[in-house]
């Protein structure tokens, strides 16, 4: 198994198919790059797919979302018979739940004829390049995060949580800045509603801009998975011509700690 570091995150790994992947390697290899990118997973279906994720943890899988027919720890991600594009904005998966997933991973089932990259975001590189007044100003406190696009009763009963601005890497020790979108980040302990808007669209606006983004253009075959307490991440759907279809793990995680 060899690997090429991407800038500004991520790698690319080869030599390596989802039957005998060490997941001790990868998972170090996550918490240093955030993404990892295996290319060349064409004779991998969902039932290879899933055995590959279990080898990470256990699975999870989030209320609302469609499951895939026959694997219902799998989701589908598709612009199939969708007359406008999906909207994305850059975010982590699930963050209003206590223990947001530690792993998110696509496999690509439709790859379209044009666009519809994935595009990430290097959340230890965001904290290190914070102004040191902010750092100064954001250092132990804590985002309210909120569920949004479901109601209710489709959210289940985990539909807001409490976590860390800057946030240990659980694996690597590091430390990220975590947040998501800004419909999600509703709140700053400590602030006031007006400055808790401000500063989480700066920190947003900081994570995200292109100097600090990794834009994935998917291949067939292709199967990429990123460490969501290292990364944000956002489909690309402007422009996209034919069909973009993806199926979607998630592998559970651990309550994140303030670093």
């Amino acid at each position: 198994m060899e690997h090429v570091a991407l800038h500004p995150v991520g790698a690319t790994v080869t030599g390596v198919s989802l039957s005998d992947a060490d997941h001790d390697a990868l998972v170090g290899l996550l918490a240093e790059h955030g993404v990892l990118v295996l290319p060349g997973q064409h004779d991998a279906g969902d039932t290879a797919f899933l055995d590959f994720l279990r080898g990470f943890g256990e699975l999870t899988f989030t209320t609302g979302e469609t499951p895939v027919p026959g694997f219902p720890d799998l989701n589908v991600i598709s612009n199939v018979g969708r007359s406008t594009p999906p909207k994305s904005s850059f975010h982590v998966d699930t963050s209003y739940v206590a223990r947001p997933p530690a792993y998110t991973a696509l496999r690509a089932v439709s790859v379209p004829r044009h666009g519809g990259a994935t595009q990430f975001s290097n959340q230890y590189r965001a904290y290190d390049t914070l102004p040191d007044g902010l750092r100064a100003r954001l250092a132990g406190r804590t985002i309210r995060h909120v569920v949004t696009g479901l109601s209710a009763e489709d959210a289940g009963t985990e539909t807001e949580a409490e976590h860390p601005v800057f946030r240990r890497h659980p694996v690597s020790g590091r430390t990220a800045l975590y947040l998501s979108t800004p419909a999600r980040c509703v709140a700053i302990s400590g602030m006031s509603d007006a400055e808790s808007a401000q500063t989480v669209q700066q920190l947003f606006a900081h994570s995200t801009r292109d100097g600090n983004v990794l834009r994935h253009a998917w291949s067939p075959g292709d199967v990429v998975i990123w460490d969501n307490a290292c990364v944000l991440h956002r489909a690309d759907h402007a422009g996209v011509v034919g069909d973009r279809v993806m199926h979607r793990g998630m592998i559970a995680g651990s309550e994140p700690v303030t670093a």
